[in-house]
């Protein structure tokens, strides 16, 4: 299992970044790699990620709701993954921190996606933040 944790300050009260980063369906319009996200009811979801030359699917669900300060995940399919934002209250604004764990459990692709998947995950990570900063 690998963890690859983002964080970054954004210039606005948490209860604003909380309620764009809670439209999960948005996140397609916040990088460039998510190619689409299906909303399937009671808090699940499936998206699809173009990432390192291969076409990834996997459904997710909502594990945890707090506003504004919690936002967590956990993949039901697919590439074994559980996420979490975080938002904190700081004097510039919110913090806002990202940990992804993931597991792939095809050892010829692990190597492959292991190179790669840390600086991947920063570059959507800070996409989708940056992204979030915009519309804000």
């Amino acid at each position: 299992m690998a963890t690859i944790e983002h964080s970054a300050i954004l210039k606005a009260p948490p209860e604003r970044v909380y309620a764009l980063l809670e439209r999960v369906e948005d996140f397609v319009d916040y990088s460039d790699l998510i190619k689409a996200i299906e909303p399937l009811g009671d808090e699940r979801y499936r998206w699809h990620v173009h990432a390192v030359g291969m076409d990834w699917t996997f459904e997710v669900a909502i594990t945890e709701h707090q506003p504004p300060e919690v936002l967590a995940w956990e993949s039901l399919d697919g590439v074994h993954n559980q996420g979490c934002y975080r938002l904190s209250p700081v004097e510039e604004g919110t913090e806002v921190s990202f940990t992804l764990t993931y597991t792939i459990r095809n050892r010829l692709v692990e190597k492959a996606v292991n190179k790669a998947a840390k600086p991947l995950v920063n570059k959507v990570s800070r996409q989708i933040l940056e992204r979030v900063e915009a519309r804000l």
